[in-house]
């Protein structure tokens, strides 16, 4: 039986909440709860302890962690990402820097037709050990619950591959995976469109369904890739099968991602960097979360979702980091609250609270992560010491993370972390 693990002298435990059933918003989401010079106590995964040092309890069992000042957080939940692909596209870089559009590299055999093709020549082993080390790597700068996309694949085949990449990901690591489909990412360019909705609707669904490899269902609802109409038939498609929607939205245009998201009950509509006031009074009262990928908007130098105008109008907002290999090669999610901050003028508090409670939200997963409290996983990170909460997203690049623990396992390397 494996022994407790008690954590003290934490300056400062982050977000500190008994229960929570609900996103937050508007004003909600620069409330923060924290807990001063404390001790947290896992048991198994999950915490079964915690409160001030003052009433430290004495259990002689215990493996004791010293955080010697360090401020603890709840593991980041990185709601959007690509994690799984073959290659980096560095080469495209290049051309951006050249003055190349999104558009422009697609057309010349680049974007997501790049990653297919590199994909499709590869075995699963091969492109799980690829994709291996980014696991890793996240884990090491702090998350610990993470969705992963398929649509690099764009065969029956590819896809399903894809997808059992990550699920496997999931199994030999201890990061929590949630995975989903997105055949509907572009139209490979051996086929037409049509033909290629249909083997979306006809095959490619049932196929992942019959194996249950995803969780959710995506569509890039973009000018020239999926229209609005096109992605509610693929979504709803997805719907019949169990697979909620959660969409591409509003990237590049005013593509009307995020009324088609609403239209069909979808979990989160995510980019958002061109999203007017139309968009944003639709979203109130809704039940989808509106969610940003600064990393994507800062590689992509897209304007930045108006998270401010969000936030003020009284909606939720998510913050997730699009760790993909075109437009977002980076899934560190402390850069985020930094781009999140310093970009979207968002709050320190705001921005944490973007990328724990709400987009745990977004991944059902609000009953075991996103916060600290008594029943939740023990999926945690302690900081070196730091003089206050904003010194996080104000030492953007830093290393401040000095340990993590996944599911009450104390991670001492980046490869130390298997089940």
């Amino acid at each position: 039986m494996t022994a407790d693990l008690l954590i003290i002298n934490i300056k400062c435990i982050v977000q500190v909440r008994e229960s929570i059933s609900h996103f937050l918003a508007g004003k909600e989401m620069a409330e923060l709860p924290t807990l001063d010079d404390g001790y947290l106590l896992i048991t198994g995964e999950r915490i079964s302890g915690l409160g001030p040092m003052s009433a430290l309890p004495q259990i002689s069992s215990a493996v004791t962690v010293d955080a010697a000042g360090g401020w603890l957080f709840p593991s980041f939940v990185d709601s959007h990402t690509h994690l799984v692909y073959a290659a980096s596209r560095e080469e495209e870089f290049v051309m951006k820097i050249a003055g190349a559009t999104y558009e422009e590299i697609a057309s010349r055999g680049g974007g997501i037709l790049n990653s297919a093709k590199k994909i499709q020549a590869m075995s699963e082993e091969e492109l799980f050990e690829r994709s291996l080390p980014r696991a890793h790597e996240i884990i090491g700068s702090g998350t610990g619950a993470v969705e992963i996309k398929s649509g690099y694949g764009l065969t029956v085949k590819d896809e399903l591959k894809m997808l059992k990449v990550a699920r496997r990901i999931g199994k030999e690591t201890l990061l929590t995976v949630k995975t989903t489909f997105l055949g509907a990412h572009t139209v490979p360019r051996e086929t037409n469109k049509d033909d290629y909705i249909r083997s979306i609707l006809n095959e490619m669904i049932p196929a992942i369904a019959e194996q249950k490899l995803a969780d959710y269902i995506d569509v890039f609802c973009e000018q020239g890739f999926f229209s609005p109409d096109e992605t509610e038939i693929i979504a709803e498609a997805g719907k019949r099968y169990g697979m909620r929607p959660r969409l591409h939205a509003n990237q590049l245009h005013r593509s009307g991602g995020v009324q088609a998201g609403v239209r069909v009950g979808a979990i989160s509509v995510d980019h958002l960097e061109n999203i007017g006031d139309e968009e944003i009074q639709l979203l109130k009262g809704t039940e989808t979360m509106p969610t940003a990928l600064p990393g994507a908007a800062f590689f992509l130098n897209l304007p930045f979702p108006p998270a401010r105008k969000m936030i003020d109008s009284g909606l939720p907002l998510g913050i997730a980091s699009d760790f993909n290999p075109g437009s977002a090669p980076t899934g560190n999610m402390p850069l985020m609250l930094s781009l999140a901050c310093i970009k979207m003028k968002m709050t320190p508090q705001e921005a944490i609270n973007a990328s724990t409670i709400n987009t745990a939200y977004t991944l059902g997963l609000l009953d075991t992560y996103g916060s600290i409290g008594i029943g939740k996983m023990a999926s945690v990170f302690i900081t070196k010491p730091m003089p206050s909460l904003a010194f996080m997203p104000y030492s953007f690049g830093s290393s401040l993370i000095s340990k993590v623990i996944l599911k009450g396992r104390v991670i001492q390397g980046s490869r130390d972390n298997k089940r």
